[in-house]
């Protein structure tokens, strides 16, 4: 009788981790091993590229991998459709039925068993109850989402644009709250969308019809890098033409405006809130163990503090580290979905799960073309390497081209990733619908 293994949430882990189980044919084949990804969407976009799309930089039709695509490639099975319920006694899950754009059911409410569940449900934007935040600003958790966001930021350009060729004083602005990875990228990309657009018949906009302002509570950008780089990156960033406001904690937002802890209100034609995450709501009520952040509590093996069969990886999972907990980056999940390969290798044989051991290997943060920061951990020094400029910027670069990889396999990453520079030759450098 087959085992089946069942993956929920085809993001940067869930994904890594359907492929690699799906590669190991010898394994499947000895004990009747059955991979399913679920996923609500049928595409797939790394999120840490999400500010590209925002600003138009990438275009997501082009870049998006589908998973039945894949799934056929790479030998898994592919169900779309949301998780909305949990039922461990009976070792099942149910999707909610899928509608399409007028609401008409394509598929029903269907129920997938399973002998080992992987939660890979990564994780949204953390709003923490701030009053008009929902209501008023755009989000990044989504392809969609940044979509979105990129076409009323194109609209607002051009409304600029025609305005200045009337000789209007006109100004396109943008607040960005959260001084972290995706806040300062999509900052520093959208001063460069400005540029980008002027090739393409925005004859009348410069640097100056775009003020972008980026407000961190905290006292420093970047708190995950060393202070010295957080420093550097707000200064490029100022060099770039963005204000940022440090230790400016927005307490509510508005129709058109944002107001800080000290009272002031921020008008702002567009408003983006990046500050902070949490585990996706389809994860409460579920019967299981989670952190006042909503993530899914497991043991250093990765399994559910609740339900032995039961995995998380990624953003969604608390997995602890000594006295903290592993943090919720890209190379978390890309570390958790390699070493759960080979605990699931372990379980369906009847062996000890091995406990999961994080590896820093440090962070980089990309200011669109311009430039680069990071700071790389562990092999390369005996503490820490500090990267800047365009070396960093390289390195950034190839964080995308190894997921690729490690998707599609050595010979087809490899392919894909000379295609894509063949696409950037030919396609504009912005997306201008």
């Amino acid at each position: 009788m087959a085992t089946r293994i069942v993956i929920v949430g085809g993001g940067a882990g869930g994904l890594e981790l359907a492929t690699a189980l799906a590669s190991q044919r010898r394994w499947r084949k000895r004990h009747g091993i059955d991979i399913v990804l679920v996923d609500r969407n049928s595409t797939h976009l790394w999120k840490p590229l999400l500010h590209e799309v925002a600003s138009g930089a990438m275009d997501s039709s082009v870049d998006e991998l589908s998973y039945r695509a894949l799934a056929r490639q790479r030998g898994f099975r592919f169900k779309i459709g949301e998780f909305c319920h949990l039922d461990p006694a009976n070792k099942r899950i149910t999707l909610g039925a899928v509608e399409d754009d007028e609401h008409r059911q394509v598929l029903p409410e269907r129920q997938i068993s399973y002998d080992y569940l992987v939660m890979a449900l990564g994780s949204v934007t953390n709003d923490f109850s701030t009053p008009g935040i929902v209501e008023h600003c755009h989000f990044l958790d989504n392809s969609n989402q940044a979509e979105r966001f990129q076409y009323h930021f194109l609209n607002s350009l051009m409304r600029t644009d025609n305005e200045l060729g009337r000789l209007l004083d006109s100004q396109v602005s943008v607040a960005v709250v959260g001084g972290g990875a995706t806040g300062v990228e999509l900052s520093a990309e959208l001063m460069a969308a400005v540029e980008a657009v002027r090739e393409y018949g925005f004859s009348h906009l410069t640097s100056k019809a775009l003020q972008v302002t980026l407000l961190e509570a905290g006292p420093r950008l970047l708190p995950m890098l060393p202070e010295r780089l957080s420093e550097n990156a707000r200064l490029e960033l100022e060099r770039l033409g963005v204000t940022v406001r440090l230790s400016a904690p927005v307490v509510r937002a508005e129709h058109g405006a944002l107001i800080t802890q000290e009272g002031e209100q921020l008008n702002s034609d567009l408003m983006v809130w990046a500050a902070g995450i949490k585990g996706p709501d389809c994860l409460t009520n579920q019967g299981l163990t989670l952190t006042r952040n909503g993530q899914m509590q497991v043991h250093n093996t990765l399994q559910s503090v609740d339900h032995p069969a039961i995995f998380a990886l990624g953003d969604c999972a608390a997995c602890p580290r000594g006295d903290e907990l592993v943090p919720p980056r890209a190379q978390s999940a890309h570390q958790m979905a390699g070493h759960l390969v080979k605990n699931l290798h372990r379980a369906t044989q009847g062996q000890a799960l091995t406990p999961f051991h994080y590896l820093d290997r440090g962070s980089l943060i990309t200011l669109s073309h311009y430039s680069a920061v990071g700071s790389l951990m562990g092999g390369l020094s005996k503490g820490s390497l500090w990267v800047e400029g365009r070396i960093a910027r390289l390195m950034y670069l190839s964080l995308y081209r190894m997921h690729q990889i490690a998707v599609y396999g050595l010979w087809r990453g490899i392919l894909i990733v000379f295609t894509d520079r063949l696409h950037r030759a030919f396609r504009p450098r912005l997306k201008l619908h």
